[in-house]
């Protein structure tokens, strides 16, 4: 899988800082599971970042900073019955996914939607339009769209993450197939066509919901939420 479409570099440089809000972070590292290309873009900047912040940082009395760093040891052992305390990682660069069942959900939406795609339960929400929300998180979503199905146009009230987990959809921006993200602002206005085929399944999680530009779609959209 050689993903043609690509986190932005803000999105990178905010993941990589703890910044973006969640459910964008969750759409961001499967993508980063599918693509290479972006796993890199992401290790560089959290190189550049830890540069930076080393530069920043006040000069120490190196000898003063052991002391207070036995001192924090030492109690939390005491707060612990003297087991250490784990150690709590920045945020890592995912793993590649395993070339495995296509059928396999990447790692980083098991909490959110289980492990497989078979085993997903669908809610209608329009003709060929089904929907699954994350019940820890409203703004993540999984869409599941019929082949050959027009969407319609909208813009997006602040930012937009989808990634393509299995078909595909054409739209202004280009051909969109699994792998690709989708990584969307206010400015963007466009109308997904999904491919003729198998139906699109995508994650998708949303800033704001999406402003429709058509009459029946803004009325539709009180009932689906999106």
């Amino acid at each position: 899988m050689s993903p043609r479409h690509h986190l932005h570099e803000s999105t990178l440089i905010s993941y990589a800082s703890g910044g973006l809000p969640t459910a964008l972070s969750v759409v961001a590292a499967a993508h980063l599971e599918q693509c290479p290309a972006c796993r890199q873009r992401l290790r560089d900047a959290e190189a550049i970042g830890a540069v930076l912040l080393e530069q920043t940082q006040p000069a120490v009395d190196e000898a003063r900073h052991a002391q207070l760093r036995m001192a924090m040891l030492a109690q939390m052992d005491q707060a612990d019955g003297g087991l250490a305390a784990p150690c709590v990682a920045a945020r890592t660069v995912p793993s590649e996914r395993p070339q495995a069942n296509p059928d396999h959900l990447p790692a980083a939406l098991h909490p959110y939607f289980g492990a497989s795609l078979s085993e997903l339960r669908w809610r209608w929400i329009a003709p060929g339009v089904y929907c699954i929300r994350a019940a820890q998180m409203p703004s993540l979503i999984m869409l599941k769209i019929a082949p050959g199905k027009c969407l319609p146009m909208h813009s997006h009230g602040q930012s937009e993450l989808t990634q393509i987990l299995r078909g595909s959809y054409n739209d202004a921006l280009g051909l969109f197939a699994p792998g690709d993200v989708a990584d969307l602002d206010e400015d963007v206005e466009h109308q997904p066509v999904t491919a003729p085929g198998v139906p699109c399944i995508c994650v998708s999680a949303l800033d704001a919901p999406l402003v429709f530009s058509g009459w029946l779609a803004r009325k539709i959209q009180r009932f689906v939420k999106l």
